[in-house]
């Protein structure tokens, strides 16, 4: 076999071995990176105790459009008392008031900020973009937990949701 054939199997080999060894290092480095950084953190899927019912907290709900988004967008619910550790369910309504298909990705903020280190969510349409068709309406789900190490001086935490547009436009789907 000549020797260029020899080099070239044996590099090709070693870059196999190099992409696989990759591909199980890549999971912990992605963990370590959102870890250190906060960035595309995971949702934090613990088990939660029983609920606290000795303390009761209100959340409040808010939504809006960003950029004049022709969107109709609202929580379902405005306001709901909650227990630490209770499993809890709300919904938001969404509907596309345009005639063409657009995706937008709503942005969750809390109020005062340090109860974003409290709530939980394991579920939440603000965890990936929504695309509706023309006239189309959604209701969409957030399922959170309030962590029992809240401090007894927080009694109302505001969640609220700001909708983009993030559809791509022409030149963005051409380049793809």
């Amino acid at each position: 076999m000549p020797k260029s054939i020899r080099k070239t199997i044996l590099v090709a080999v070693s870059v196999v071995i190099l992409m696989f060894g990759f591909s199980f290092a890549l999971s912990p480095l992605y963990n370590a990176f959102c870890k250190t950084t906060g960035f595309y953190s995971r949702v934090n899927v613990k088990s939660f105790s029983s609920p606290d019912l000795s303390r009761q907290i209100t959340v409040q709900f808010v939504a809006t459009n960003n950029q004049n988004l022709p969107w109709d967008f609202y929580p379902r619910t405005v306001s709901i008392p909650v227990h630490p550790e209770e499993n809890t369910r709300v919904i938001f309504y969404a509907k596309n008031n345009t005639n063409k298909p657009m995706t937008v990705q709503a942005i969750p903020s809390f109020s005062p900020s340090l109860a974003a280190q409290y709530f939980h969510k394991t579920e939440c349409f603000c965890f990936t973009h929504q695309t509706l068709k023309a006239g189309e309406e959604i209701n969409m789900p957030v399922v959170f937990v309030i962590d029992k190490a809240i401090p007894d001086t927080m009694h109302t935490i505001t969640l609220s949701y700001t909708l983009f547009d993030v559809t791509p436009t022409l030149s963005q789907r051409t380049n793809k």
